[in-house]
This record gives structure tokens, sequence and C-alpha cells, in this order.
């Protein structure tokens, strides 16, 4: 991994240094598959805050959060979304972070510009930091808006992924999580925080399971602390930053060079039947793996012959195996692939089986 000056070609894992407008603008069209930023939130803080025994809240005042007005911080983020949804594949996907100071100015912004919002994500802090001046609500969530490239845009969605992760309830859009702490929290050498908006793991990790696959390429132009780098990294994600300040970098840098992928096994999740290559019949047939003329057999006995053309023929019907299934069952519809099963060494064998055989075959060739 290395820290590169702009970029004329698509620098895989690798931070950029410099401006993200403008290195967005040097990379690559339609080049990425998922964008996740977490820019400046314009917090718009007056003086210090100060807990209730006197002692200095480490509050996000840096300049770079620092916008001279609205029309300001507008201008920022129309420029660096456009230079974002020009680097989106056709079929990609932008996530964006932001609190009750921003989040609704780049939503519009996001509209304005052509992305079409999918949803609107909740992230409620398990354990936030508490209003020490005692003048509004705790502020214990922040917002996440998921948007495609455009209206009628295909996305990544792993729904049975993140089915999976919340115990086999569909995933919801108010995800309790808490902020980072302890020993994820990234110290510098003075022992204070890192970056003051270091995201949790667990954060990123929901995000590029939920909307990414293994390969695909992740951008972060606020990189930071590089949080989305290393959970894209441990899950066998490409990752490109952009981070203009050299500290950041060097945290980053030092974060990803101890950070390792997870083993391709335990890359896998679960996936909807609507995400499985569909398989014909008939290619059965026409690989050899049942034969025409070869019987085959529901549950009861009864008994169909497999023809040329990948349909069944029985007594007194024909069609295909779901066609036949559901005659024979007097049903309206039938899941002949789980219905019919042929014989093999004495054995009745679901012709699923092989449907399953030749999926596997199909995502072994992607995979090489």
């Amino acid at each position: 991994m290395t820290t590169q000056k702009g970029a004329e070609a698509l620098p895989l894992n690798t931070i950029i240094d410099g401006d993200c407008i403008e290195a967005m603008l040097a990379l690559p069209e339609a080049s990425v598959d998922l964008i996740f930023a977490d820019p400046p939130y314009n917090l718009q803080l007056k003086g210090e805050l100060h807990r209730p025994d006197n002692s200095r809240v480490d509050a996000v005042d840096d300049a770079w959060d620092q916008f001279s007005s609205f029309a300001a911080y507008d201008r920022f983020t129309q420029d660096w979304l456009k230079a974002a949804r020009r680097l989106l594949k056709p079929h990609g996907a932008i996530w964006v972070i932001g609190s009750y100071h921003n989040i609704f100015r780049v939503g519009a912004a996001l509209q304005d510009a052509g992305y079409w919002i999918l949803n609107d994500v909740v992230w409620r802090k398990s354990n936030p930091m508490p209003n020490f001046r005692g003048k509004r609500l705790t502020n214990a969530h922040e917002t996440m808006i998921w948007a495609s490239k455009s209206e009628g845009a295909k996305y990544t969605f792993n729904y049975e992924a993140l089915k999976a992760l919340n115990e086999g309830i569909q995933m919801r859009s108010d995800w309790v999580l808490p902020i980072c702490s302890g020993h994820e929290r990234l110290k510098d050498a003075e022992g204070n925080k890192a970056h003051p908006t270091q995201k949790p793991v667990s954060l990123l990790h929901r995000v590029l399971v939920g909307s990414t696959n293994p390969g695909d390429v992740v951008l972060d132009p606020f990189f930071g602390s590089g949080t989305t780098g290393a959970v894209a990294k441990m899950l066998g994600r490409h990752w490109i930053g952009i981070e203009r300040d050299a500290s950041y970098r060097e945290i980053a840098e030092r974060r990803l060079s101890k950070t390792r992928k997870y083993d391709a096994s335990a890359l896998e999740v679960t996936a909807g039947k609507r995400q499985e290559p569909r398989i014909p019949f008939g290619q059965l047939v026409e690989r050899g793996m049942l034969r025409p003329g070869e019987m085959l057999v529901n549950t009861r006995g009864q008994m169909a012959k497999v023809r040329a053309d990948g349909t069944l023929i029985g007594d007194d019907i024909k069609g295909s195996i779901h066609q036949v299934g559901a005659h024979l069952e007097g049903a309206p519809s039938c899941n002949g692939w789980t219905y019919w099963h042929f014989r093999r060494d004495g054995k009745q064998v679901p012709i699923d089986v092989l449907r399953q055989q030749v999926r596997a075959e199909l995502k072994g060739s992607r995979a090489n």
C-alpha cells in the first residue's frame, strides 16, 4: 500500500493525498462500486465545550469542519457529490453519514444531483456523549442516507446476509451500535483521540456486508482514520481513500498495515434465491446430467419421462417440470426442482442437486 499524490489510473488499496474533489475528478469514470462518505458536518460550534467538572470536551473544532456560511457548505456538498456520482458504475451506490447539522442539506443535494434515495438509516448510539450544557436533548443518533446512482438503477443489496446478521429477522432502518471507545478508539502519541469522528468497525461492517460483494471497489473520499479501508480489506473488497491531512493519512497507513483479510471461505454470505443464477432444466439435459428418456419420479412413485428439449411427458400431460408436477398434484403451481427425483445407485436424488452443481461450477468460473 502506498500514498500517492493524485491518480491517473484506478489506485486500488491506496490512500490518495489531496483534495477530495480534485482527486475524484482524476480517477476513471464509472470505476467504483460503492462510496461511503463521512463529510464535514459543519457543526457550527461556538467556543469550547466543558463538562460539569469544568474539564474540556474533545469536540470537533478542526478547520476542515468549518465553513463561512451555509451557502459555502452547500457549494462544497454539490461539488463533491457531482464528482462522486461520476465515479460510480451504473449499478453503484453511495452512503453518506451526517448529523442534524448537515444531513438535511446533504439529502436535498443528493436528490438535486440525480441520485435516488433508497433508505435513510438512523444509527442510534448505545453509548452517546451526553449534552453537557443541558440545554438540548442528548444527540444520540446520526443519520445515513443510502442512494443508488439514479432512479431505476440496479444496486447490490444482500438482503439475506443482513437478515442473518439480525438473527433471521429483516434488518430495519434503525441500527443500535456503540460509538468508538475503549480498544477500538485510535490514539496519537500523546494519548489523545487520533481522529475526532472515528466511525466504529461495526457500522462499516454492516454497510459493506449489506451493499457490496467481495472484489468490489469501495471509495471513501473523507478517509480520516481509515475505518472504511480497514473493514473493506478484512471483507475482501478493494478500497480507495482520499485524505488531505498528513497526520490522518499516517494513522490510517499504520492501521491498514496491521489489518488482515478474513479467510476467503469466511467471506461468503447468505444469498437470496433471486441472486442465484437461473439454471433452466434443459441445461441439465444438454450437459448430459440427465438423459432424454430417463424417468423422474415424485414421492408417491408417479413418473414422467425426460425429453430432449427439457420438458417432461407423463401418461396424460406434457410440459415443464413445474407444469407436469402441478398437474399431478391438482395444484395451481409446483416447484419442480424439489418435486422431482432421479435414480442413482439405487437411491432417489432431488433434481435440485444437479442444479446446485451447475451453480457451483458457474461460481467457481467467475472466481477464477
